[in-house]
């Protein structure tokens, strides 16, 4: 084929976002409709960020249009002298057009890159945009992209702010399905980062409407994120410091627990990668305590200096930094770069922790030995565990009656199926394959261990069962490298009754053994809902849809079977569907946000209801099938 000069295509303005919109919102799918949201809501976020804003309304409406109206300046709709349009449509319509690349006139600003509402008005079918400014309200509306209406007066206004409606376009998307659980995590997260702003979200859908407002600021934060620990010191310990038009908060709460839960966040963006103020705060935050341990002499002239890891056991802290110019490492913003921020939170650190803990002696001297202790619990473990294999006892360990090992001795080529019920245990263990698959089945309700103390989790048979079995020990004797499995797969039914069995086996491992799941060693299995014969030909189906597809896809007679359970399934047909590394279709677990899945278990599995029926009612629309 002819390639010449004529071929090539220059693509005008938004043209490009909608022949590649994943490289502009990530993907086409539920997180790319998030991001539009989270685009939108960014902009008041930045008006707010700037001390003009002080309630911002998100409203998803039953047709799927998003609706984000917030009470700032109002978005400029004079005419741009550069370009002679107004700014309200060089806005919408131009790919890098915004007021955030001179500091002017956002001091402080999340989103840097200039594409941001542009975009969502290039992947929307409709956009309207509605500005109350100067006493007068001003309206415009745009579809994919350009402008439907030109920018016109409609009436007089006393209030001042922006309100814009959008509706995702299903030629980009498909499907509009939104995860409003996602969008109220982020919307709540926003409240706690930015201290006395109300967000409101209504969800029309389901009738549910949220209100987030915590004057508290990042202090709510770690107060929430740590109820249900022992607190070593009565409040969270705040701190904060500016250096050349750098803020920075931090606050802080030691603990009896042994998880440190430590997240930080660049001008409200959550950096789940880290960087500059995390790892300052971590080397800096341990020098203080052993220099400042020393000099009162908290710690004995033979103490050893406090590791990192034992100064943070049971720490939960919130680390934000509001920066003019961040450098983030990539689109996705996940990693800050600046290197003056270490700066500022050493000095932040070194003197403003300093005239706490000079003011809380008590909290400090609790704080210190609880971090000796730490460091003491870590040498003796380590000390246990070499000795333990010296004598070569670990496999000597006392393992559970009712596991069906694997004859393997490598865990790198060995699975563990954690299976509902003896029934569907039986099948297991005649389908599997003995060499590398070991069967555990559980026997009852598994314990929610979201409402249970440690001794009652250790007093379950079948959590300590699954504790034994998986060799790595739990919390602070943790040990990774004692992991007798590399895939601990969970394998329950295929109805609604599974699905909670899941869901609290996954709550013990998020709660007990997160390592497991940060490696990437939690599967969950699939097994089939259906199985269809037509002929001698045997296929299955996992859902209602593949059911309709493959009815779809024949003319003949059709024998249907629905499986009520793993335990109808013979281990042939277990093996074939569910446990065969060939055919078998797995789920591997993982923490895409530490902080949306720690929410997501506590509403799931705590105590509060109604929070759990707010979940359940707004995620009603995505249930598969249910048994009643």
């Amino acid at each position: 084929m002819v390639y010449e000069a004529d071929q090539i295509k220059v693509l005008e303005d938004l043209e490009a976002v909608r022949v590649r919109p994943g490289m502009y919102v990530g993907s086409t799918g539920q997180s790319g409709l998030m991001h539009l949201v989270e685009e939108v809501v960014d902009n008041s976020i930045d008006e707010a960020l700037a001390g003009h804003c002080s309630e911002i309304h998100v409203t998803v409406h039953a047709d799927n249009r998003v609706t984000v109206v917030d009470d700032g300046r109002g978005m400029p709709v004079g005419i741009h002298k550069e370009t002679g349009i107004p700014a309200v449509e060089l806005v919408m319509t131009t790919l890098h057009a915004g007021g955030k690349f001179d500091n002017k006139s956002y001091h402080v600003s999340g989103g840097l890159h200039g594409v941001g509402v542009s975009v969502v008005n290039a992947l929307s079918e409709h956009m309207a945009v509605e500005v109350w400014r100067n006493g007068k309200t001003y309206r415009q509306e745009f579809s994919r992209g350009l402008k439907l209406t030109e920018i016109e007066e409609v009436g007089a206004s006393k209030k001042t702010g922006t309100k814009i409606t959008f509706l995702p376009d299903e030629e980009i998307f498909g499907e509009i399905a939104y995860s409003l659980n996602k969008l109220s995590h982020r919307l709540k997260e926003l409240s706690y980062l930015n201290g006395g702003l109300l967000i409101v979200l209504e969800n029309e859908a389901s009738g549910v409407t949220r209100r987030y407002q915590h004057k508290g600021g990042i202090v709510s934060f770690v107060k929430e994120l740590a109820s249900g620990r022992d607190p070593i010191h009565p409040k969270p310990i705040y701190i904060q410091g500016e250096q050349n038009g750098t803020a920075l908060e931090i606050a802080m709460q030691f603990t009896e627990g042994y998880d440190e839960s430590i997240f930080a966040f660049a001008n409200n963006i959550n950096t789940v990668d880290g960087g500059t103020h995390l790892t300052g705060f971590k080397s800096s935050l341990t020098k203080f305590l052993n220099d400042f341990g020393r000099e009162k002499k908290m710690l004995r002239k033979d103490d050893p200096n406090m590791r990192g890891e034992d100064v943070r056991e049971g720490l939960v802290a919130i680390i934000s930094v509001k920066i003019p110019n961040p450098e983030f490492e990539g689109q996705t913003k996940t990693k800050l770069g600046n290197p003056e921020v270490t700066s500022l939170v050493t000095t932040v650190i070194q003197e403003e922790l300093a005239v706490y803990f000079s003011k809380k002696t008590a909290e400090a001297r609790a704080i210190i030995e609880k971090s000796v202790q730490a460091g003491r619990a870590r040498m003796a473990a380590a000390k246990a565990r070499k000795m333990v294999r010296r004598k070569g006892a670990l496999s000597s360990l006392a393992l559970p009656g009712k596991l069906a090992d694997c004859s393997s001795t490598d865990p790198a080529e060995s699975e563990l199926f954690i299976v509902e019920g003896d029934s569907a245990g039986g099948s297991a263990k005649q389908g599997r394959d003995r060499a590398f698959q070991a069967i555990l089945p559980l026997r009852g309700k598994v314990l929610n261990v979201e409402k249970a103390r440690l001794a009652k989790l250790l007093d379950n048979a079948e959590i300590r069962s699954i504790i034994t079995a998986v060799g790595t020990g739990i919390r602070d004797e943790f040990d990774p490298e004692r992991l007798r499995y590399h895939k601990l797969i969970i394998m329950a039914d295929a109805d609604i009754d599974g699905a909670h069995i899941c869901t609290l086996l996954l709550t013990f491992f998020y709660r007990f053994l997160r390592g497991l799941v940060e490696r990437g060693n939690v599967y969950i299995a699939k097994p089939p809902l259906y199985q269809v014969k037509s002929g001698r030909k045997v296929t299955y189906a996992f859902d209602d849809a593949e059911l309709a597809r493959i009815r779809g896809e024949h003319n003949g007679k059709l024998t249907v079977k629905r499986f009520k359970g793993l335990g109808e399934m013979n281990p042939r047909e277990l093996w074939e569907t569910t446990m065969d590394p060939e055919n078998r279709i797995l789920k591997r677990v993982e923490i895409r946000d530490a902080l949306e899945a720690d929410e997501v278990f506590s509403v799931l599995m705590g105590s509060d209801v109604s929070l759990r029926r707010d979940f359940i009612w707004e995620n009603s629309d995505r249930t598969t099938s249910l048994d009643i």
